[in-house]
C-alpha cells in the first residue's frame, strides 16, 4: 500500500490547518491590535499570558473531552473548526463590538481553545495512524505532519503581507481564506476518526508517572520558547533593526519554506540514525546559525536572509522530530491516553505565554514604539538581545535536558 493509500496527504493538510492558527496569529495579532487600534505593547503582553493561564485548566480537561469524544470524533472536530474559523473571522476582519483589548480577549479565547482541542484530537489520532504505517510509524507520519504544518504557517505567515499590496483589509481576506482551508480539511481526515480505540491506560497521571515522558514534556517546553521568541518579535525586528519592513513578508516565508523543504530530510536522518542524536546536531547548529543575528543592523537585509535560510532549515527538526519521539513514547506509556496531548499542547503553548508576558512589556518598558523610526540605542538594543540573545540560551538549556535523556528502542519507533 502507497503512503498516499494511508491518506497521510490529508494529515498535511490538517495540520497546515492547525500551524495557520498557531505561530501566526503570534505574529501578526498584537502588532495588528496595536497598529489598528492603539492597544499598547504591555496590556496585549498581559492578555495573552492570561489566556495562557487559563491553558493550565483547559487543556487538561480539553484532553479529556477529547478522551470522552474518541467515538464521535469526527463530528467533534468539525464543530471545533467551526469555532476556530468564526473566531479567526471576528478577530481579524470584524471591528471590535467592545473595548479593544477585551475584543482581543475574547476573539483569542475561540481560537485557542478550538485551536488546543484540534491539536489533542490531531495528535492523538496519530498514535492510531501511526500503528498502521510500515516501518518507524510515528517518523514516517511526523514527516507527512509537520512538513505540512510548516507550508501552513508559511501561507499564513505571509498571505495579510501579500494582500495587503492588493486590497485594502488584508486580514480579512486572511480570515476567508482560514475558513475555506477549515472546511477543505475537514472534508479531507472526514473517514480519519475511526479506529482511534487502541487498548492501554488512560489519564493524566499515567504520563506524568512516566519519567522519559516528563522530561520530553520539559525539552518540548525549552525548545519552543525560542521559537515563540522569535515569532513574538520578528515584525518589530525587522521593522526597527534591519529597518526594512518591506521586506518582512519574504524574509518569513523564505524561513518557513526552508523549514518545510528541511523537515523532510531530518525525518529521513532520524529513520537511519535515530531521532536523539540527529535533533541534538540540529538544536547546535540553530544556535550557531543564529548567533550572528546578534550583530546585524540596519541595511543588513541579505545576511538575515542567510540567516532566515539556515535557522528555517534546522527548525524542520525541532518540529518534526520532536514531537514524533513524544508520540513514540505515548504509544508505549499510554497509547490510549489523549491527555497525554493536553500536556503536550499546554507546555507548547506556555512558551508563547512566557514570550508575551515577558518580552512585550520589557520592549515597551525600554522605550521602544512599534511603528516609528525614532527608537533610542537602549530600544533596538533591548530589542536585538530579547530577539537574538535570549533564544539562544533558551536553546542551550533544551540541548542539556535532551542529551540527559535516555531513549529506548521503543522512543524511537
Amino acid at each position: 500500500m502507497t503512503r498516499s493509500a494511508h491518506q497521510l496527504p490529508a494529515y498535511a493538510l490538517f495540520a497546515s490547518l492547525l500551524a495557520a492558527a498557531g505561530l501566526p496569529i503570534y505574529i501578526h495579532a498584537p502588532k495588528f491590535f496595536v497598529d489598528e487600534y492603539g492597544v499598547s505593547l504591555g496590556a496585549l503582553g498581559t492578555v495573552l499570558f492570561a489566556l495562557r493561564l487559563l491553558d493550565v485548566v483547559q487543556d487538561p480537561l480539553l484532553g479529556r473531552l477529547s478522551q470522552a469524544l474518541r467515538h464521535r470524533r469526527g463530528t467533534a472536530v468539525a464543530v471545533g473548526v467551526a469555532l476556530m474559523a468564526v473566531s479567526m473571522f471576528a478577530l481579524f476582519a470584524v471591528p471590535p463590538l467592545l473595548p479593544p483589548l477585551l475584543w482581543f480577549a475574547l476573539t483569542l479565547t475561540g481560537v485557542f481553545s478550538a485551536f488546543s482541542f484540534l491539536t489533542i484530537c490531531f495528535y492523538a489520532q496519530g498514535v492510531a495512524k501511526a500503528a498502521q504505517l510500515p516501518g518507524r510509524g510515528h517518523l514516517v507520519l511526523a514527516r507527512w505532519r509537520e512538513t505540512g504544518a510548516l507550508l501552513g504557517v508559511c501561507a499564513a505567515s505571509v498571505l495579510p503581507v501579500m494582500l495587503g499590496l492588493v486590497m485594502g483589509a488584508p486580514f480579512t481576506g486572511f480570515a476567508i481564506g482560514f475558513a475555506a482551508l477549515g472546511l477543505g480539511s475537514v472534508f479531507a481526515m472526514r473517514g480519519e476518526w475511526r479506529g482511534a480505540d487502541i487498548a492501554g491506560p488512560t489519564g493524566i497521571a499515567v504520563v506524568l508517572r512516566d519519567p522519559i515522558a516528563r522530561r520530553l514534556l520539559l525539552i518540548a517546553l525549552f525548545n519552543a520558547a525560542p521559537v515563540a521568541v522569535t515569532s513574538t518579535l520578528f515584525l518589530f525586528y525587522v521593522e526597527s533593526v534591519l529597518r526594512a519592513p518591506g521586506w518582512a513578508g519574504a524574509l518569513l516565508l523564505l524561513f518557513f519554506l526552508s523549514a518545510a523543504v528541511a523537515a523532510p530530510l531530518w525525518g529521513k536522518l532520524a529513520e537511519r540514525f535515530s531521532p536523539k542524536p540527529v535533533l541534538l546536531s540540529a538544536m547546535g547548529l540553530a544556535i550557531l546559525v543564529f548567533a550572528g543575528t546578534l550583530l546585524l543592523g540596519a541595511g543588513d537585509v541579505a545576511w538575515f536572509v542567510l540567516v532566515c535560510i539556515a535557522s528555517g532549515a534546522v527548525l524542520g527538526a525541532d518540529l518534526t522530530l520532536l514531537p514524533a519521539m513524544f508520540s513514540a513514547r505515548m504509544a508505549v506509556v499510554a497509547p490510549q491516553a489523549a491527555e497525554g496531548f493536553g500536556l503536550w499542547s499546554l507546555v507548547s503553548k506556555f512558551a508563547l505565554a512566557f514570550a508575551a508576558i515577558t518580552l512585550l512589556p520589557t520592549l515597551q518598558a525600554s522605550g521602544f514604539d512599534s511603528g516609528t523610526t525614532g527608537n533610542g540605542p537602549v530600544a533596538i538594543s533591548t530589542l536585538i538581545w530579547l530577539y537574538a540573545g535570549v533564544p539562544c540560551g533558551l536553546k542551550l538549556l533544551a540541548i542539556g535536558f535532551l542529551a540527559a535523556t535516555p531513549m529506548q528502542k521503543d522512543d524511537e519507533e
